[in-house]
């Protein structure tokens, strides 16, 4: 029964689009029980048509309203700068109406109008990622109005006696409702907003509450929740958890981050690539084939009806909607996978990309430098293990703001974790005095005293331990900021330090770690690869893109490590943002090659720009490189890459494989109707039926078959 229903809802859907749909099925019984009924007898006799049956004449009725909705529709199509060629379609029902076969221009007037329902239901179908994504756009918002926040509501600026500043009197019962909902776009800078749990951050702002649970999906399509604390930035789009959250607006709702992916939704929407336009043209000289044919075929037979047989079945619709229907599939496949467009001309030059060139760092390594060992000093007596150091040192470095800080940070967490695990296991009785230290059991440790001398290191306690962690300078001098020297303390030199922790790679930088005034380790970070990024290079290989490059303005040594390890071609180091231009600029101009660039940072943004097809990998958050660049990969994810040149591949082969499939057709049934193999009625279904495969086929470019 359920699924009765919603076959009837959505035949009553396609009848909404089609208003003239329900009107043309139902005349077809009128034009069967009384076609040839005419009480006025003869009065109604007119040249060329004869005197039609009541039914006929409601056939004719109808196929006049089409006839000027479709002379309409060729106007406004002029007007934009399409070809109109629904000449086509005009004259097949005009000449059937002509010849007296009212069945036929029935079946015409339903090819029209059940062909306007297909072409809406296969729109919508290929437009459903972006719909979706239209769709979630937050409409409005919670503009908080308690005293000393809400517009209304400042403060006196003038001096009070005693001191305090005086605030409307009307805060009574403004705090009884606490805030007032608005269009987004009523929306100021500075206005402080709620958002409830479950709702949609209507625009970019600051976190105001301590913490916050926010689902990114609709904007990078991050699968799993993210926790951002007070001062973070908060993006529209993104949906609130299970708590409300307050925020601070720093951008209206044009300037907002949600809209500016829905301005380039629309962008890739409005426009029309270089193939749709080429289809376009090419459906005016299949016009002037089909009246040729038409033409020869009723001057050779003698027949008229010839001329209404050959045109029931020259359908350009393989040019004119099939085309558009697959790349706009195409565009909603990209988005569903996490990259927008800026034009559909993008998506047809993204499957003809053969060279792809590279930023390093954020682009084919991960944003920040990360942990890949822990080195213990030779010879220092220490109880505590590569664990316990980077707990520390992780608790420290949360708190600094150095390039490296997040990849020790992130380390110590996961230590953390591991030292948690086996607490819980049963590693719970530990000598002393390592179970009278401040911490010892705890969930996280005590940390206290933090302070960071910039370009040198950060120190603090932990657990009832004074740690320092940065440069070995740093940390290995005492609390009076010198290296203590003297028999007591043999090898402290700089040197004999680090030639007892051994050698880096040339790739590779560290940090220094004591504890409690002792020198115990180091850590060492390094630039690492994404995860994914050797297995999306080899797929880029395997799409056959000839070239791989690397431009990057770290040094050669690093850069090549980098290199080998994700299976880069060649590699172009130490390089200033002018010289990477210079480089993109040169290949760009070679020959039949069309370039990439992939990039993530403000310094990628020139090349971007200069590339056939620039490439912004990004969280989500907008930049100067996503603003330069035409795609746009929303998920920071370098398996988009590949995967947007086999979406924008298969997307034209599937449209040209419906176009020709649909041409073909149309063209031998023409020739057979020349003949008189194909009455003229059965010649209309038959049209009707070429456009529904021509059409389901383009539909097939939204399956994921890369």
């Amino acid at each position: 029964m359920s699924r009765l229903i919603r076959f009837f809802t959505k035949i009553l859907d396609i009848c909404k689009l089609v208003p003239m749909l329900p009107v043309v099925v139902i005349a077809a019984i009128p034009l069967a029980l009384l076609g040839d009924w005419r009480p006025w007898g003869n009065a109604m006799a007119i040249p060329v048509l004869g005197n039609p049956g009541f039914g006929q004449w409601l056939v004719i009725a109808l196929v006049l309203v089409i006839v000027i909705d479709t002379v309409r529709g060729m106007i406004d199509d002029l007007r934009h700068g399409q070809v109109g060629v629904d000449v086509l379609a005009v004259v097949a029902i005009l000449s059937t109406v002509a010849v007296a076969e009212y069945w036929a221009s029935w079946a015409v007037t339903l090819m029209i109008t059940s062909g306007e329902a297909i072409e809406e239901y296969a729109q919508a179908k290929a437009e459903r990622s972006l719909t979706a994504l239209m769709e979630a756009a937050p409409q409005t918002a919670h503009v908080v109005n308690l005293p000393g926040v809400g517009r209304g509501f400042a403060a006196d600026k003038g001096d009070s006696s005693d001191g305090f500043r005086r605030v409307g009197s009307a805060s009574a019962a403004a705090a009884a409702h606490r805030f007032d909902t608005v269009p987004v776009e009523q929306v100021q800078l500075g206005d402080v907003l709620m958002v409830l749990p479950g709702e949609t951050v209507p625009v970019d702002g600051e976190l105001l509450s301590g913490t916050a649970t926010l689902d990114l999906s609709n904007i990078n399509g991050e699968p799993v929740p993210r926790e951002v604390f007070a001062g973070a930035r908060v993006m529209s789009g993104a949906v609130n958890g299970s708590t409300a959250l307050t925020m601070r607006a720093t951008q209206v709702a044009a300037d907002s981050q949600y809209q500016r992916i829905l301005e380039l939704v629309a962008s890739a929407q409005e426009s029309r690539p270089a193939v749709v336009k080429t289809a376009d043209r090419l459906a005016v000289p299949f016009t002037v084939l089909s009246l040729v044919i038409a033409g020869v075929a009723w001057a050779v037979s003698g027949v008229p009806t010839r001329f209404a047989q050959v045109l029931v079945l020259a359908t350009p619709c393989p040019l004119l909607i099939a085309a558009p229907v697959a790349y706009i599939a195409g565009t909603g496949r990209l988005a569903a996978a996490g990259v927008l467009i800026k034009a559909q001309d993008v998506l047809e030059n993204l499957g003809r990309v053969t060279q792809v060139f590279f930023d390093k760092t954020g682009t084919l390594t991960v944003k920040q430098p990360q942990v890949v060992r822990v080195e213990m000093l030779p010879g220092a007596a220490t109880r505590l293990n590569e664990d316990h150091v980077l707990m520390m040192a992780g608790a420290v470095e949360s708190y600094s703001v150095h390039i490296l800080s997040k990849g020790i940070a992130k380390a110590g967490a996961e230590a953390l974790a591991g030292l948690r695990q086996r607490f819980e296991d049963g590693q719970r009785l530990c000598p002393e005095p390592e179970a009278s230290w401040p911490g010892h059991g705890r969930e996280y440790p005590v940390v206290k005293n933090i302070n960071e001398d910039a370009g040198k290191g950060v120190s603090g306690e932990v657990n009832g331990h004074a740690v320092r962690v940065g440069r070995l300078s740093f940390a290995a001098a005492g609390e009076d900021g010198f290296l203590a020297v003297g028999e007591a303390v043999p090898s402290r030199s700089e040197d004999d330090l680090r030639t007892r922790f051994g050698l880096l790679q040339p790739d590779e930088m560290a940090s220094y770690v004591s504890v409690d005034g002792q020198l115990i380790a180091r850590i060492v970070l390094r630039d690492v690869p994404r995860a994914n990024a050797k297995a999306a290079l080899a797929k880029l290989h395997e799409l056959g893109v000839t070239k791989l490059a690397m431009l990057t303005g770290d040094k050669r040594a690093s850069a090549n490590i980098i290199a080998s390890e994700v299976g880069i071609d060649e590699v172009r180091a130490e390089l200033f943002p002018e010289d990477k231009v210079a480089a993109v600029r040169a290949a760009t101009g070679a020959g039949k090659t069309v370039t990439m660039m992939v990039g993530d940072g403000v310094n990628d943004a020139p090349v971007l720009a200069v590339a056939d097809i620039g490439v912004a990998m990004t969280d989500g958050t907008s930049t100067a490189a996503s603003e330069s660049a035409q795609v746009v990969i929303m998920n920071d994810n370098i398996a988009a890459v590949p995967r947007a040149i086999a979406i924008a591949r298969r997307t034209k082969r599937v449209m040209l494989q419906a176009v020709i499939a649909g041409l073909v057709l149309a063209t031998i049934g023409m020739i057979a109707a020349a003949f008189n193999l194909i009455p003229v009625v059965v010649g209309a279904f038959l049209q009707e039926a070429i456009d529904v495969v021509s059409i389901l086929w383009a539909l097939t470019a939204l399956i994921d078959r890369d």
